[in-house]
């Protein structure tokens, strides 16, 4: 079972304090319950624990990609403002395949939480669908539609924290990707396909 969000912020925090303290000086302070409730009464959904978890941690990330490769976690305001822009652009976004377990989904859904951010289009989704997967970790690409790795680091909100705090410990890779530092104090991401 992963760790906490709690505990993996604060493994995240630590790391970044001793090597990336731009990055670390660059994360959102907590969200404010209300922005919380307002976001869950936008989108009509209430957040997963663990998501309103990490918001009450850190309301975003700002432009900082904290999660590998290049993720940026979204305020709460940003997740309903992303949710709306995309409900728009796919028209009601019910698109349901055959499986809605299965590792391809639609290109948007409405039971989907947008929560990171790559600045080209791209989110990270919790799938809120009712499927024995619920909770999973899905890769929204704009141009290709949801991926749904059923390896253990996208199998939810926790686990990719979880995850990510242990490759900023130890440096080995998640996904091809580690973290590097730039001379800002900034976290970066090197891939070892590079």
């Amino acid at each position: 079972m992963p760790s906490s969000i709690t505990e993996s912020w604060v493994r995240i925090e630590q790391w970044l304090a001793c090597h990336a303290p731009g990055t670390f000086a660059g994360l959102e302070p907590p969200a404010e319950l209300s922005a919380i409730a307002e976001a869950e009464r936008v989108i009509g959904l209430p957040f997963p624990e663990s998501l309103g978890e990490s918001l009450l941690r850190h309301n975003g990330t700002g432009y900082h990609g904290v999660l590998p490769p290049y993720w940026e976690l979204l305020s709460a305001q940003d997740i309903a403002a992303r949710w709306v822009m995309k409900m728009e652009i796919s028209h009601g976004g019910d698109a349901e395949p055959d499986d809605p377990a299965a590792e391809h989904g639609p290109w948007w859904h409405r039971l989907w939480i947008p929560f990171a951010t790559n600045g080209c289009g791209d989110d990270l989704v919790i799938d809120q669908r009712q499927h024995q997967r619920r909770g999973r970790v899905g890769n929204a690409d704009h141009e290709t539609g949801c991926f749904f790795s059923s390896r253990p680091p996208w199998t939810s909100l926790p686990a990719l924290m979880e995850a990510t705090a242990t490759v900023l410990e130890t440096g080995k890779p998640l996904d091809t990707y580690f973290p590097v530092t730039d001379e800002e104090g900034d976290l970066d991401w090197a891939s070892t396909e590079d």
